[in-house]
């Protein structure tokens, strides 16, 4: 499970270094993540777990389609933002799914995980930087609202998809990714017919290992990982993806947070692990 949250960090590399536009990058991210997986079922003779019913492949591709439009999003906030920022902001969905869970499902909700939810939209603001741009201590046109609003939108899909997974009955995480590359695959495919073909050069490699590395085999490693731990170390463990963004960011492009943003950034990932164990005393 970390070496999973350790690609996942590296994601934005990717995304900034291949310079495509954002459909075309998460049609590639899907079409060879869908290759990647599914190698990865016919090589550990797994195919049967992907014959769902016609009610679990609807929800499928539905959730599948939600993961998408996240991805898109994503991937159009990174470049206004940061990799870092744009990941951190993303990694409110937990509390996006309970609230959404609360109101529309009746989920009960304990006032430590309200309280952790306040703190966590504390932690927010402070690492997008809007407290830096108000005291003068960024540049003018540092903060992007637009990219960060793109990022929260993609946090929103990422709540919803697996709001609606939830109802497909004995299909594993790693099957509903497989669905999903396939709904983005067929569901964009009109876009690089369109637009054509990034030309030949180095952003097919980058391309190609959004779906190879960032689908295939991070998705692997981390659904591997998650069978295998104690939920608490589980929710413990996956805030090694936005805490290496964080530090890929620093060290490939030397952009660092600010003190603020940092502490913003620590007071978000505390908050999460707080919910995230008091979920499983709920």
């Amino acid at each position: 499970m970390v070496g999973g949250g350790l690609l996942l960090g590296t994601l934005g590399i990717f995304i900034e270094e291949a310079g495509q536009p954002a459909l075309t990058a998460v049609w590639f991210r899907c079409f060879f993540g869908l290759l990647a997986l599914t190698l990865w079922f016919a090589v550990s003779s797994r195919w049967s777990e992907l014959r769902l019913s016609r009610r679990d492949a609807a929800l499928a591709i539905s959730g599948g389609l939600l993961m998408v439009l996240s991805w898109v999003l994503f991937f159009e906030a990174v470049p206004r933002t940061s990799m870092s920022v744009a990941t951190l902001v993303v990694h409110v969905q937990p509390f996006l799914i309970m609230v959404i869970g609360s109101i529309w499902l009746g989920e009960r909700v304990s006032r430590r995980q309200w309280g952790s939810a306040l703190v966590a939209l504390l932690g927010l603001g402070l690492a997008t930087g809007v407290l830096d741009q108000v005291l003068g201590s960024l540049n003018a046109g540092s903060m992007d609202l637009h990219g960060l609003a793109l990022a929260l939108g993609a946090a929103l899909a990422y709540a919803l998809a697996p709001l609606l997974l939830r109802r497909a009955h004995g299909a594993s995480s790693l099957v509903m990714a497989w669905w999903q590359c396939v709904a983005g695959t067929v569901a964009l495919a009109w876009w690089p017919l369109m637009q054509g073909w990034p030309a030949p050069g180095p952003a097919w490699g980058w391309l190609v290992g959004m779906g190879v590395v960032h689908t295939g085999l991070a998705y692997v490693l981390l659904y591997t990982g998650v069978s295998r731990l104690p939920a608490g170390r589980m929710a413990l463990l996956q805030f090694v993806y936005p805490a290496s963004a964080i530090v890929f960011d620093a060290l490939v492009y030397g952009r660092t947070l600010s003190g603020i943003q940092l502490t913003g950034g620590a007071l978000l990932l505390a908050s999460l692990l707080v919910a995230a164990r008091e979920k499983l005393r709920v």
